[in-house]
């Protein structure tokens, strides 16, 4: 089942886990960011239009896959709202949507011994929301 509207929007937020309520639009994070001029929707954009649920919007554009996740944008952000995580929810949903990218805690016992737990862990977080 796809996810449309307010819902897509819904899920995006919740996968990105940045509280874009808080953000002014001040643009601080398109000034910094260093693809911006690659971008068809620049990472303040990107924050706006997932604070007026348009999920489709964000889900269209190519700057998911254009974006460096270098974190200049939280960094630059004086509300501490992270439109790179909105980028790697976009990315994660659209792989998700193809079938991919879970993890499932049934299957944590088909991994090497020898795999740091940290690792397991990390991905656990990431991959389980």
């Amino acid at each position: 089942m796809e996810l449309k509207g307010k819902e897509l929007a819904a899920q995006l937020l919740r996968l990105a886990d940045t509280d874009v309520d808080r953000c002014i639009q001040c643009g601080r994070c398109s000034a910094s960011c260093p693809m911006g001029d690659k971008m068809d929707l620049l990472p303040s954009r990107m924050v706006w239009e997932l604070i007026n649920g348009r999920g489709e919007e964000i889900m269209a554009a190519k700057s998911p896959w254009v974006c460096l996740s270098c974190m200049a944008c939280q960094q630059r952000c004086p509300k501490g709202v992270s439109p790179c995580a909105i980028m790697e929810a976009a990315r994660l949903l659209h792989i998700r949507q193809q079938g991919g990218n879970r993890l499932i805690a049934e299957e944590l016992e088909r991994y090497p011994e020898d795999m740091p737990q940290q690792a397991l862990v990390a991905a656990f977080r990431k991959y389980n929301k």
